[in-house]
């Protein structure tokens, strides 16, 4: 398309034209380089191939690798930005005759609306050369598979090459200004921690909620709980919600002496920041032992009463291996985390206001309200801390009490020596020794047969691979070996066996901090 205009128009400073826009999106690429052969340049980013999938990804970086061809190549990021430009194709004709004599014809080809701009530095780059004696030698053909090899192939001697795990954090220059630290300073050549109380620090102040930690080793339990645990509760006991709420966690603990957090929360509907105030005025927190995890009543030592059997915690988690039947991908139930859930070095996160919803918003004063707002409810379900016959766990690893397991069978290896209890025992307490085993493999063995009724096609004699040649055993066969052969299998079927802790403490660091 040529802009043209007439004489009168041309003469006149600052006159303009209307053009016609074309509804095509582009996206730009400031490429930080000279290109001589664009073939080479797409090839650096992926071709357009590459391009458009990063582009699919708000929150993804453009990667930039200068040799494409070699996997140990560190890229340069190009990071994402709106863009409201046009690119316009620009031809100047000029007669030969006279140069003064151009016509000059614009076309707009397109709106570009995104553009990636590398504005960080590049990267050390890492090349698989070996250097001994002042003479390089390349690693590329010794270490990269470019077909199928035999076993030589990988005996064979190579010199050590390990690439870094991680290069630079960050690839954009940071000013980094050496002060002290402002927490201590020096009397005498010594650092002292400061006394002032006004300096800024870079992190909150951690709000202590006052909660008593006992070992199941220590010698005596609190009866009382500490006074600044009731100041920091009356602070926020203002509606009366909150009254009431306090009043049903009284109840509960009159009722029931120890209660798991997922219990509380599912009998009691509160907000989770006030629980956390809450619980230490009527309880405090065992740490280690058979009931770790657990809040008990201020003053009950479970240590000294047979009755506190019922209210020991079992540690449980779904076993997923092929021994059991099925594999993780077979198991209906779904992990809180997944460990591709991660930010990778080649993504940005940024802070997107979140939309607010009618529901959420205050009604107005007045009688023209005609609905009310919906009431936020922070009560868990009863599934979260109960275990029934028939039921699957809403999470792979669950906390259960003992007198929340509401299986006959269970409750009768439970009360198996009931009122001959003679020492309580750091992992399994008032019951015998290796009961805590042995539910975890009946609870296993009902998940087992939940999971064939809903996925018949599961196989019930896994078979296994061996090394023999390059043929696999046929099924009947495998079974038979694998009853004469029990004693040579021990070793690696405990090794598919999962393991449950005993008393790690590593589950409950998180709860722990939030309540310190």
């Amino acid at each position: 398309m040529s802009i043209t205009s007439s004489p009168d128009e041309a003469s006149v400073p600052g006159s303009s034209s209307t053009v016609e826009c074309l509804d095509k999106k582009l996206v730009c690429v400031e490429y930080p380089a000279s290109v001589s052969r664009v073939d080479k340049m797409l090839e650096t980013v992926g071709g357009e191939r590459g391009v458009s999938r990063t582009y699919a990804y708000p929150n993804r970086r453009l990667e930039l690798r200068f040799r494409p061809q070699d996997p140990f190549c560190h890229p340069l990021c190009g990071n994402r930005f709106p863009a409201s430009n046009l690119l316009l194709r620009v031809r100047r004709r000029v007669r030969k005759k006279d140069p003064k004599d151009a016509q000059i014809h614009m076309e707009i080809l397109g709106i570009i609306g995104t553009t990636y701009k590398f504005q960080g530095m590049v990267d050390f780059q890492c090349l698989a050369v070996h250097s001994e004696e002042g003479k390089h030698t390349s690693l590329y053909d010794k270490i990269i598979l470019r077909k199928s090899e035999n076993q030589e192939y990988f005996e064979q001697p190579v010199p050590f090459f390990l690439p870094p795990p991680i290069f630079s954090r960050l690839d954009s220059p940071v000013d980094y200004f050496y002060r002290p630290d402002s927490h201590h300073k020096l009397v005498r050549g010594l650092q002292v921690p400061s006394t002032r109380e006004n300096f800024i620090g870079l992190n909150r102040a951690r709000r202590p909620h006052n909660t008593i930690f006992i070992n199941f080793i220590d010698a005596s339990v609190p009866s009382e709980p500490l006074e600044a645990a009731k100041v920091n509760w009356q602070r926020v006991c203002l509606k009366d919600c909150d009254r009431q709420a306090e009043e049903d966690m009284r109840k509960m603990f009159e009722s029931r002496p120890i209660w798991s957090r997922n219990a509380v929360k599912a009998n009691i509907d509160i907000h989770p920041e006030k629980l956390k105030l809450l619980l230490p005025v009527f309880a405090y927190y065992m740490v280690t032992g058979p009931w770790r995890s657990l809040w008990v009543r201020l003053g009950y030592d479970p240590r000294k009463n047979t009755e506190a059997k019922k209210y020991q915690m079992l540690d449980f988690r779904i076993r997923c291996s092929t021994k059991h039947g099925y594999s993780i991908s077979d198991m209906p139930v779904k992990a809180k985390r997944s460990s591709l859930d991660y930010t990778l070095p080649i993504t940005f996160n940024k802070a997107v206001p979140q939309p607010a919803s009618v529901m959420e918003l205050p009604a107005q004063e007045g009688p023209s309200t005609s609905r009310q707002p919906v009431p936020v409810r922070y009560q868990l379900k009863e599934s979260s801390y109960i275990f029934k016959e028939g039921m699957l766990p809403p999470h792979r690893q669950m906390f259960y009490q003992l007198c929340d397991l509401d299986v006959e069978s269970i409750k009768k290896v439970i009360e198996r020596n009931s009122g001959k209890e003679s020492a309580c025992d750091e992992r399994d307490g008032w019951c015998e020794v290796g009961t805590t085993d042995e539910l975890r493999d009946m609870i296993s063995a009902m998940i087992k047969k939940i999971i064939r009724s809903q996925r018949p096609s599961l196989p019930e004699f896994p078979v296994k691979r061996r090394r023999s040649g390059l043929t696999l055993r046929p099924r009947a066969k495998a079974v038979e070996e694998e009853d004469n052969n029990e004693e040579d299998e021990e070793e690696e079927e405990e090794e598919d066996e999962f393991h449950p802790s005993e008393g790690s403490e590593n589950e409950m660091e998180t709860e722990i901090l939030e309540y310190m």
